[in-house]
């Protein structure tokens, strides 16, 4: 599955005539898929093999021993704390907007000086939907660090070999084309497989998969849904059944078996006979690696669960997590483990109670300080690892799922940045906006009970230009 590159933040900058801002983030460096390649390095430096140095992320305020603490993401570039006052009296009347149910919540931090300037409701905890996805991100940097890889694996069985998923739900079955990331390919993996075959003498052989990295029920609560895939350790193309990488697609109801019976065409495309059809099975610990193929980092699998609001990674992101938490890799043993992360991060918890990494399990909570204060904790000098968070997040009028929103004569267009949340009655907002003054603010906007999620929409993206309008 390739995926288009975010659009530069200096290019979306300059369209928005944000002089001052254009001018910090060209000052600080190359961006690569959205993000400051010397903040990866710096971010890499304390985690190679996986992620080392868990310890020191999970403190709060805590740089980590070892590590050069990269400058926070555009930071208060006009120096000074806004007038908090100010804000209120143009959110005050904003928030009473109709659209919005009968109680939302707000929460605005500025980001260079750490001072929340308004919150309204702010420690009540609500359905936040699919901006968890903030959360489930933050979890799995903090727990593997941002150049970690998910590997997929063909190893030798007792009568042939065997297909073992990793969990990258990137792998795709589909020719690799396009700018942007490089997910991890199952022809190339066939092609490296069928090398080590022959170099043995061997053109037959059969085939077995092994998906047992995951636990637990593959079906999310909701039941079989066009907006996510059951979740598996093995998966291609996130099981869609059409040509589709992003959005609703119908979805296979035998992820690891679809793969593999994809992957046993291929290996017969290359002159390697495979015998029968494809069965499960379990890999031997001390199996030999004959094949080998890599996900792309953490960071481009968390931008593209942000950017896309991709259910099918954010899935696999808190499972991942469970995995290098030691908690079994499950709906229940992910949610424990991303909220121990969350925990470790020094977030403020009340109130909160994580069900899944995708948001569309409606028993999920957050509150909107904790949303605000985790994109806060992002963009903090000591926490370059959790950058991706807000690298990945749509840039609104340009980029995923704000693409459509902002107009081109809106005040946030281009100097927003935020995740959305939407199910039914259900709306939210959480992100950063550059202010005409050049500070950037990190904010979440939270609505339940709404009657039209159209009109919703359009209040929280009025609230979050008003950000952007602000002195």
């Amino acid at each position: 599955m390739a995926q288009r590159r975010t659009v530069r933040f200096v290019a979306v900058s300059t369209v928005a005539g944000l002089v001052v801002a254009t001018g910090a983030v060209a000052a600080a460096g190359p961006w690569d898929g959205g993000q400051r390649k010397a903040e990866r390095d710096r971010a890499a430096a304390g985690t190679r093999a996986g992620g080392g140095d868990h310890g020191g992320a999970g403190r709060a305020g805590g740089a980590g021993a070892g590590r050069r603490a990269a400058p926070p993401v555009l930071g208060a570039l006009g120096g000074g704390a806004a007038r908090a006052a100010g804000l209120a009296g143009v959110l005050d009347p904003l928030l009473k907007d109709a659209a919005l149910g009968p109680e939302p919540s707000a929460a605005v931090y500025d980001a260079g000086t750490g001072e929340r300037l308004y919150g309204a409701g702010q420690d009540t905890g609500y359905t936040p939907a699919s901006t968890i996805k903030l959360a489930t991100a933050a979890a799995a940097l903090a727990a593997l660090g941002p150049e970690h890889r998910i590997e997929t694996t063909v190893v030798a069985g007792s009568d042939g070999v065997v297909l073992v998923g990793g969990g990258d739900p990137t792998l795709t079955a589909r020719p690799v084309k396009g700018e942007g990331p490089r997910f991890a390919s199952l022809g190339d993996l066939a092609d490296a497989t069928v090398k080590a075959l022959k170099a043995r003498g061997t053109t037959r052989t059969r085939l077995a998969y092994d998906a047992s990295r995951y636990s637990g029920p593959p079906l999310h609560p909701i039941g079989p849904n066009e907006n996510l895939a059951p979740v598996s350790a093995l998966m291609a193309d996130e099981g869609r059944l059409d040509d589709s990488d992003r959005g609703v697609a119908d979805r296979t109801a035998e992820p690891a078996a679809d793969a593999a019976r994809k992957f046993a065409a291929m290996l017969r495309e290359r002159g390697v006979e495979v015998e029968g059809e494809p069965a499960e099975g379990r890999a031997d610990a001390k199996a030999e690696r004959l094949a080998t193929v890599s996900s792309a980092p953490l960071a481009d699998l968390v931008e593209r669960a942000l950017t896309n609001s991709d259910n099918d990674v954010a899935e696999a992101l808190a499972r991942q997590t469970a995995l290098a938490s030691g908690r079994p890799a499950s709906f229940e043993g992910a949610a424990q483990a991303v909220t121990e992360r969350l925990t470790g991060l020094g977030l403020p918890m009340a109130g909160v109670h994580i069900a899944d990494g995708s948001g569309l399990d409606r028993s999920g909570r957050a509150s909107a300080d904790f949303l605000a204060r985790l994109l806060l904790r992002s963009a903090s000098a000591d926490s370059a690892r959790l950058r991706p968070v807000l690298t990945g997040l749509p840039v609104a009028g340009f980029t995923g799922t704000l693409r459509e929103r902002y107009g081109r004569e809106v005040a946030g267009r281009a100097s927003v940045r935020a995740k959305t949340g939407t199910l039914t009655g259900v709306n939210t907002l959480a992100g950063t906006a550059v202010t005409a003054g050049g500070r950037l603010l990190v904010f979440a906007f939270m609505a339940s009970g709404t009657a039209d999620a159209g009109g919703a929409q359009q209040a929280l993206d009025r609230l979050a230009s008003a950000l952007a309008e602000a002195g």
